[in-house]
């Protein structure tokens, strides 16, 4: 079984570069810690997200795998101010966990 936990992240048009640049710094801790989970993003093409959308995502096996990596995630400071320089250009943000369908 594979749960899903999903970032997304609206943020303003005219700073889409600069969003980004700090996304790729985002990029590199996951590289240089191997405790940050490894996860993939994506920029909407078409369906219901804005192009100004950035999607980070990673699956695990156990719920409770994916809890523990939310906690580390909410609680880990070293990239605390990276973050609050990326905050600025947030306009919505939330967190999506999915499960697995079992048909």
């Amino acid at each position: 079984m594979s749960y899903k936990l999903r970032f997304v992240q609206k943020f303003e048009l005219c700073k889409y570069s600069e969003f980004l640049d700090i996304e790729k710094q985002f990029a590199r801790f996951e590289e240089q810690y191997p405790e940050f989970p490894k996860g993939r993003r994506y920029l909407p093409l078409t369906g219901m997200h804005p192009s100004n959308t950035l999607i980070w995502e990673c699956d695990f096996d156990t719920l409770e795998e994916l809890h523990a990596t939310h906690n580390f995630l909410m609680n880990d400071n070293r990239h605390e101010e990276l973050f609050q320089v990326q905050s600025q250009y947030i306009i919505d943000a939330y967190t999506e966990i999915y499960r697995p369908y079992n048909s």
